[in-house]
């Protein structure tokens, strides 16, 4: 690989941080960002450049008077790789990315079982097919995301769907790699890659709300994702949204996932029809017309409005983020997601901006090596 990244401190390391997320920049617009003076960029630029890190690129003139044509200056992309991992109940989905996060390479592993030991050893796999996939410099970090409470990048506190309890992965993987890794729950991880390079970048406050297998939350706010060690419990799925409804493993009746996850939708739909159809088959029925079907449909479109709205009264987000491998039901229940929405609104209040995130694994992927990627630029 190319020039190295770390250790940057102090103001080199607010200018390196500042053109990653918005480069290219013109030095003058640099110099204002970090109150710097021009010589003192050049100062800490100089080296920057050098080590390959940053390069100059062209631009427009930068004084009209005299025709002088500006360089802002850019990260070097692909100076670094980075490998994320995405576990599921029974897949390992990874993606290769660029220190944008830029995905260059996909790919995934079936998880032969769920002990730690296999799962990390898939994970090691994985990581060397996509890195084989690279520019041949290896990569600088490795991020891994699953559904569950993480501690301090490293141990699985929790995870429900492999089983897990107080399972140190990243220590596992060090028997496997010498390349730094992170652990963190997927939700984070995607909250940040929507904040770095996503969605929600350069937004001062949004949220995301995901459905699949649970119902996910994730807030930035401040330009700061708004983080707790309860943030991975899941809490808001089991926030109320149709009294009377269809009950939760633990008892709630009509909570979000009891109505929006892709069992439950899968359990009613089957329910009504006395069979058993998969989610994207239930969404193709609701679309052809099948009056059973749409009903559910459309109940759990509108109780997905409810929660929207309910997050927007309490965060007031400049936008709204919907992902997760169940968001085609905001396509398939588009109007009665509008109508539960718009029930709880007040008739004054104008409608944040909604962005649709691709429902692919591969997504939660990027953002376990966004995480990876904020690790070794933050060196925190």
């Amino acid at each position: 690989m190319t020039g190295g990244w770390q250790p940057l401190t102090g103001p080199s390391h607010r200018v390196a941080l500042d053109i990653l997320l918005d480069g290219p920049l013109s030095r003058a617009a640099l110099a204002r960002r970090v109150g710097l003076s021009p010589g003192s960029l050049t100062r800490i630029t100089k080296p920057m450049l050098e080590s390959g890190l940053l390069v100059e690129v062209s631009g427009g003139p930068s004084d009209p008077r005299v025709g002088r044509p500006s360089q802002p200056l850019d990260i070097v992309a692909d100076s670094h790789h980075f490998v994320g991992i995405k576990l599921t109940g029974d897949h390992a989905v990874g993606v290769l990315t660029t220190l944008r996060a830029a995905v260059i390479a996909a790919a995934d592993r079936p998880l032969p079982d769920h002990s730690p030991d296999t799962v990390a050893a898939t994970v090691a796999a994985l990581t060397e097919d996509l890195t084989a996939q690279g520019p041949g410099t290896g990569i600088s970090g490795l991020g891994i995301s699953l559904g569950g409470h993480v501690l301090n990048k490293n141990e699985v506190r929790s995870a429900a769907y492999l089983g897990w309890e107080y399972v140190p992965l990243g220590d596992l993987m060090s028997r496997h790699t010498d390349v730094p890794v992170v652990v963190a729950n997927d939700l984070t991880a995607l909250t940040e890659a929507a904040h770095w390079f996503g969605a929600g970048r350069g937004v001062e406050r949004f949220c995301l709300l995901t459905i699949g297998a649970g119902i996910g939350y994730g807030m930035v706010a401040h330009g700061r994702i708004v983080d707790s060690p309860e943030s991975s419990l899941g809490l808001i799925g089991h926030h109320p949204l149709l009294p009377g409804g269809p009950r939760c493993d633990r008892g709630h009746r009509g909570c979000a996932s009891a109505l929006l996850t892709t069992d439950a939708m899968v359990s009613q739909v089957g329910a009504a029809l006395g069979r058993q159809v998969g989610y994207e088959q239930c969404l193709d029925l609701a679309e052809r017309g099948d009056r059973a079907v749409r009903k559910i449909v459309d109940t759990a479109g509108h109780a997905l409005g409810r929660l929207v709205a309910a997050a927007a009264n309490f965060t007031l987000p400049d936008r709204i983020v919907l992902g997760g491998e169940g968001v085609r039901l905001v396509e398939v229940a588009h109007d009665a997601l509008l109508a539960g929405f718009h029930a709880d609104r007040h008739p004054d209040a104008s409608d944040p901006p909604i962005v649709l995130l691709d429902p692919d694994f591969s997504e939660w992927a990027r953002g376990a090596a966004v995480i990876a990627i904020q690790t070794f630029v933050l060196g925190s």
